[in-house]
This record gives structure tokens, C-alpha cells and sequence, in this order.
């Protein structure tokens, strides 16, 4: 493409990673190892519709200092977890369940794409997910990421500008030689706003029965692409 970035920083859960699915298969085989009848698609999925609103309790109350995504995600599981039956559970077995978000599977297209890419741009995350996270993610699943970018490392979550325009300047460059991939047009909204450039990737299966949006892209973005492989086409890999 003409104007080509020279990095490409993906969002990942959703994008990257099939986070529902991936947790649903863990912890339904977990518990029947355990014989606990839990509705597990139910608690995975009122844990992810509280990701956004932790991370905006952190936005609102910054004189408490950034919490990372896997504090969240503890603080989210202790709350949720008497709703849904789950009492008395040891500090291990909360360890297990917060951590699943650590074992996620990519999308079926998604390593053989990546790959293809890192054949010609620097690739790396640039998620809400934290170091640690990302890090044990990448060994699960096989995500050959450069580097990893999180929002830790800039103490601001996405949407926040501090973390595109961080990645460009941790990457050593300006915006517009970045783009940002994702599934999600309003991650793309904030990146562009800033100068990245944009790749939508729709992944229609995300949030199962539940899914909303993000069937299509609604943006004026620079690549539209099926999948993965799809879009090193586009990228000339």
C-alpha cells in the first residue's frame, strides 16, 4: 500500500485471541474436574462487560494510581463469583480462574497471518492487557509478537491517547508510521484521531449470542480486511 507503516499494533482480545470461547472450554473442563455446576458462559460473560467500567473507575479516581488489567479482573472475579455460586473457593483456584485470561486461543487465521506480517513490519500488542498477560498469552497460544506493548507499560488504558501515542514513540516513530488493527471500530476511532493509520478485521463471533457491533466496519479506515491472511495480502506480505 502506498504510505505503508513500518509497525502494526494490534488489539487483542477479540482481534487477536477468541477470549469467550477460550474461557468457557477452560473453566467448564476445570470444574468438571471439580464437579462445580457453574454457568460458566454466564460468568464469563458478565466479566467481560465489566472490563470497560473497571477500567473507567481507574480513568475516574486517578489519585489511586493505575491498577493493571489482571487486578481488575481478580477484583471483577471476587465480585461476581458468589452470584454465580461459586463460595469458598481457595486463593489457587481463584489464581486458576484470573489467569484463564492468560490461555487464550487465537483465531484460526491469526498466527499464520501474524507471521506473514512480521515477514515485513515490526508487529506487536497494544492492549488494555498487562505484561504479564500478554507475555504468558504469547507462549500459549504461539504470537510471534516483536515486542509487547501494554497498556501498563503507559499507565493509561485505551481509549487514552498516552497509549497509541505511546507505542509510536516507544517504536521510535511518528503516528502515521503505525497502524493499529483491530476488531473494533472504536479502538480504530481513537487511533486515527491521533494519526495512526487503521485496519479493521472483523471477528462477527466475538461476544457469541451477545455480540452488538462491530459487524462491519463503520470508519473511514485505511484497510478492511476478512482475517488476518487477508490483510497480509493487503500488506504485501
Amino acid at each position: 500500500m502506498a504510505d505503508a507503516p513500518k509497525a502494526l499494533v494490534f488489539d487483542v482480545f477479540g482481534t487477536v485471541v477468541d477470549w469467550r470461547s477460550s474461557l468457557i472450554a477452560d473453566f467448564t473442563a476445570w470444574g468438571a474436574e471439580r464437579d462445580l455446576q457453574v454457568d460458566w458462559a454466564g460468568l464469563v460473560d458478565a466479566w467481560r462487560q465489566a472490563y470497560a467500567p473497571s477500567m473507567d473507575e481507574v480513568r475516574k479516581h486517578p489519585e489511586c494510581g493505575y491498577k493493571m488489567l489482571d487486578t481488575l479482573h481478580r477484583e471483577t472475579l471476587e465480585q461476581l463469583a458468589p452470584r454465580f455460586g461459586i463460595v469458598g473457593a481457595s486463593e489457587p483456584e481463584l489464581r486458576y480462574l484470573t489467569t484463564g485470561w492468560h490461555r487464550l486461543k487465537p483465531w484460526p487465521d491469526s498466527v499464520a497471518g501474524l507471521t506473514r506480517l512480521k515477514s515485513r513490519y515490526i508487529i506487536a500488542p497494544l492492549s488494555n492487557g498487562n505484561v504479564a498477560l500478554l507475555t504468558n498469552m504469547a507462549k500459549f497460544a504461539g504470537l510471534p509478537w516483536d515486542l509487547v506493548l501494554s497498556a501498563e507499560i503507559f499507565a493509561h488504558y485505551k481509549p487514552d491517547p498516552e497509549t497509541y501515542l505511546g507505542a509510536a514513540r516507544l517504536l521510535g516513530l511518528v503516528p502515521e508510521q503505525v497502524m493499529m488493527v483491530a476488531a473494533h471500530n472504536n479502538d480504530l476511532a481513537a487511533a486515527q484521531a491521533l494519526g495512526l493509520k487503521t485496519a479493521f478485521v472483523p471477528r462477527i463471533t466475538e461476544y457469541g449470542p451477545l455480540q452488538s457491533r462491530d459487524f462491519k466496519a463503520e470508519g473511514d479506515w485505511d484497510v478492511v480486511a476478512a482475517d488476518f491472511n487477508a490483510l497480509a495480502d493487503r500488506m504485501g506480505c
